[in-house]
Protein backbone atom coordinates (compact mmCIF):
# COMPACT_ATOMS: atom_id res chain seq x y z
CA UNK A 1 0.00 0.00 0.00
CA UNK A 2 2.16 2.65 -1.21
CA UNK A 3 2.39 5.75 -2.27
CA UNK A 4 2.14 6.38 -6.56
CA UNK A 5 5.21 8.33 -7.37
CA UNK A 6 5.67 9.74 -10.59
CA UNK A 7 10.00 9.32 -11.66
CA UNK A 8 10.35 6.12 -9.30
CA UNK A 9 10.64 4.30 -12.15
CA UNK A 10 12.18 4.84 -16.12
CA UNK A 11 9.51 5.58 -18.76
CA UNK A 12 9.15 3.46 -21.22
CA UNK A 13 10.14 4.18 -25.10
CA UNK A 14 8.07 6.18 -27.30
CA UNK A 15 4.53 5.23 -24.86
CA UNK A 16 2.34 6.65 -22.42
CA UNK A 17 0.95 5.15 -19.40
CA UNK A 18 -2.49 6.57 -17.93
CA UNK A 19 -4.02 5.52 -14.55
CA UNK A 20 -7.77 5.80 -14.65
CA UNK A 21 -9.02 6.02 -11.04
CA UNK A 22 -12.77 6.02 -10.23
CA UNK A 23 -15.84 4.48 -8.52
CA UNK A 24 -17.69 3.82 -11.87
CA UNK A 25 -15.87 0.81 -13.48
CA UNK A 26 -18.42 0.57 -16.86
CA UNK A 27 -17.58 4.25 -17.52
CA UNK A 28 -13.98 3.59 -16.93
CA UNK A 29 -14.17 1.01 -19.27
CA UNK A 30 -15.52 3.11 -22.18
CA UNK A 31 -13.47 5.89 -21.87
CA UNK A 32 -10.37 3.41 -22.11
CA UNK A 33 -11.69 2.17 -25.04
CA UNK A 34 -12.62 5.40 -26.93
CA UNK A 35 -8.92 6.44 -26.18
CA UNK A 36 -7.11 3.44 -27.74
CA UNK A 37 -9.44 4.10 -30.74
CA UNK A 38 -7.98 7.56 -31.14
CA UNK A 39 -5.66 8.32 -33.89
CA UNK A 40 -1.85 8.36 -32.31
CA UNK A 41 1.81 7.99 -32.63
CA UNK A 42 2.52 6.31 -29.85
CA UNK A 43 1.78 3.36 -27.64
CA UNK A 44 -0.92 3.99 -24.79
CA UNK A 45 -1.03 1.48 -21.83
CA UNK A 46 -4.16 2.35 -19.10
CA UNK A 47 -4.20 1.03 -15.90
CA UNK A 48 -8.16 0.98 -14.49
CA UNK A 49 -8.43 1.33 -10.32
CA UNK A 50 -11.49 2.16 -8.40
CA UNK A 51 -9.23 3.87 -6.06
CA UNK A 52 -5.89 4.11 -4.05
CA UNK A 53 -3.56 2.65 -2.91
CA UNK A 54 -2.43 -0.23 -5.78
CA UNK A 55 -1.72 -3.07 -4.44
CA UNK A 56 2.18 -2.99 -3.76
CA UNK A 57 2.25 -6.95 -4.58
CA UNK A 58 2.62 -6.05 -7.74
CA UNK A 59 4.58 -2.71 -7.93
CA UNK A 60 7.87 -4.40 -9.08
CA UNK A 61 5.55 -5.34 -12.35
CA UNK A 62 3.84 -1.65 -12.70
CA UNK A 63 4.98 0.84 -15.42
CA UNK A 64 5.73 4.22 -14.49
CA UNK A 65 2.11 6.49 -14.47
CA UNK A 66 2.54 9.06 -16.59
CA UNK A 67 -0.91 11.02 -16.05
CA UNK A 68 -3.29 9.82 -13.20
CA UNK A 69 -6.92 10.76 -14.48
CA UNK A 70 -9.22 10.77 -11.11
CA UNK A 71 -13.16 10.18 -12.64
CA UNK A 72 -15.70 12.00 -10.72
CA UNK A 73 -19.25 11.10 -11.00
CA UNK A 74 -21.71 14.41 -10.62
CA UNK A 75 -24.60 12.91 -9.50
CA UNK A 76 -22.59 9.95 -6.70
CA UNK A 77 -21.33 11.62 -3.26
CA UNK A 78 -19.28 8.17 -3.06
CA UNK A 79 -17.17 8.93 -6.13
CA UNK A 80 -16.03 12.40 -5.31
CA UNK A 81 -15.39 10.81 -1.50
CA UNK A 82 -13.54 8.17 -2.92
CA UNK A 83 -11.01 10.47 -5.05
CA UNK A 84 -10.49 12.66 -1.43
CA UNK A 85 -9.51 9.49 0.38
CA UNK A 86 -7.45 7.95 -2.71
CA UNK A 87 -5.41 11.61 -3.33
CA UNK A 88 -4.05 10.64 0.10
CA UNK A 89 -1.72 8.05 -1.50
CA UNK A 90 -0.39 9.77 -4.91
CA UNK A 91 3.21 12.07 -3.83
CA UNK A 92 2.71 15.54 -3.85
CA UNK A 93 5.31 15.90 -6.85
CA UNK A 94 2.89 14.07 -9.14
CA UNK A 95 0.04 17.31 -8.91
CA UNK A 96 3.23 19.18 -10.71
CA UNK A 97 0.85 18.09 -14.04
CA UNK A 98 0.75 14.70 -14.15
CA UNK A 99 -2.92 14.62 -12.43
CA UNK A 100 -6.33 15.62 -13.45
CA UNK A 101 -10.10 15.41 -12.63
CA UNK A 102 -12.71 14.38 -14.91
CA UNK A 103 -16.48 15.34 -13.78
CA UNK A 104 -18.92 12.69 -15.50
CA UNK A 105 -22.52 13.40 -15.61
CA UNK A 106 -22.97 17.03 -15.96
CA UNK A 107 -25.50 17.12 -18.43
CA UNK A 108 -28.06 16.13 -16.03
CA UNK A 109 -27.61 19.17 -13.86
CA UNK A 110 -31.26 18.20 -11.94
CA UNK A 111 -29.56 14.88 -10.48
CA UNK A 112 -26.64 16.19 -9.12
CA UNK A 113 -25.28 15.06 -5.53
CA UNK A 114 -22.15 17.20 -5.86
CA UNK A 115 -21.07 20.99 -5.94
CA UNK A 116 -19.48 22.15 -9.18
CA UNK A 117 -17.70 24.33 -7.25
CA UNK A 118 -16.42 21.84 -4.69
CA UNK A 119 -15.16 20.17 -7.70
CA UNK A 120 -13.39 23.22 -8.70
CA UNK A 121 -11.95 23.58 -5.25
CA UNK A 122 -10.48 20.25 -5.46
CA UNK A 123 -9.24 21.30 -8.76
CA UNK A 124 -7.07 24.33 -7.33
CA UNK A 125 -6.21 22.90 -3.99
CA UNK A 126 -4.38 20.26 -6.15
CA UNK A 127 -3.18 22.72 -8.52
CA UNK A 128 -4.68 20.11 -11.76
CA UNK A 129 -7.01 20.87 -14.51
CA UNK A 130 -10.80 19.99 -14.20
CA UNK A 131 -12.53 18.72 -16.91
CA UNK A 132 -16.17 18.71 -17.27
CA UNK A 133 -18.20 16.37 -19.82
CA UNK A 134 -21.06 13.94 -19.84
CA UNK A 135 -19.14 10.36 -20.79
CA UNK A 136 -22.67 8.28 -21.97
CA UNK A 137 -22.92 10.38 -25.08
CA UNK A 138 -20.64 9.28 -27.84
CA UNK A 139 -19.40 12.28 -29.36
CA UNK A 140 -18.36 13.78 -26.10
CA UNK A 141 -16.46 10.79 -25.03
CA UNK A 142 -14.47 10.51 -28.16
CA UNK A 143 -14.01 14.01 -27.81
CA UNK A 144 -12.86 13.84 -24.25
CA UNK A 145 -10.75 10.68 -24.94
CA UNK A 146 -8.87 12.91 -28.12
CA UNK A 147 -8.70 15.69 -25.15
CA UNK A 148 -6.53 12.81 -22.64
CA UNK A 149 -4.59 11.36 -25.40
CA UNK A 150 -3.20 14.70 -26.27
CA UNK A 151 -2.47 15.24 -22.31
CA UNK A 152 -0.58 11.86 -21.81
CA UNK A 153 1.17 12.68 -24.84
CA UNK A 154 2.90 15.92 -23.27
CA UNK A 155 2.58 14.41 -19.63
CA UNK A 156 4.79 10.93 -21.31
CA UNK A 157 7.52 13.77 -22.43
CA UNK A 158 6.65 13.11 -25.97
CA UNK A 159 6.20 16.63 -26.71
CA UNK A 160 9.39 18.30 -27.32
CA UNK A 161 10.24 21.60 -25.43
CA UNK A 162 6.62 21.23 -23.75
CA UNK A 163 6.55 19.76 -20.16
CA UNK A 164 3.61 18.31 -18.03
CA UNK A 165 3.87 21.16 -15.76
CA UNK A 166 4.27 24.10 -18.34
CA UNK A 167 1.45 22.43 -19.77
CA UNK A 168 -0.97 22.62 -16.98
CA UNK A 169 0.31 26.27 -16.27
CA UNK A 170 -1.56 27.42 -19.39
CA UNK A 171 -4.35 25.53 -18.99
CA UNK A 172 -4.52 27.88 -15.31
CA UNK A 173 -4.16 30.66 -17.40
CA UNK A 174 -7.08 29.92 -19.81
CA UNK A 175 -9.33 29.07 -16.49
CA UNK A 176 -8.67 32.40 -14.89
CA UNK A 177 -9.73 34.51 -17.79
Amino acid sequence: MAVLRPFDKLPRLNSGVLLLVGSDEALQRQLAEAILHEKRDFNISIHLATSLPLPSERDHLRPRMDLVVFMIDIKSKYSLKNVETSLAYVDASFFLGKVCFLVTGVGRVNACSIETNAVRKLGETYCSPVLFCELELEGVRAATAQRLVRMLRICAGLVPGVSALSFVSLMRKSDDD
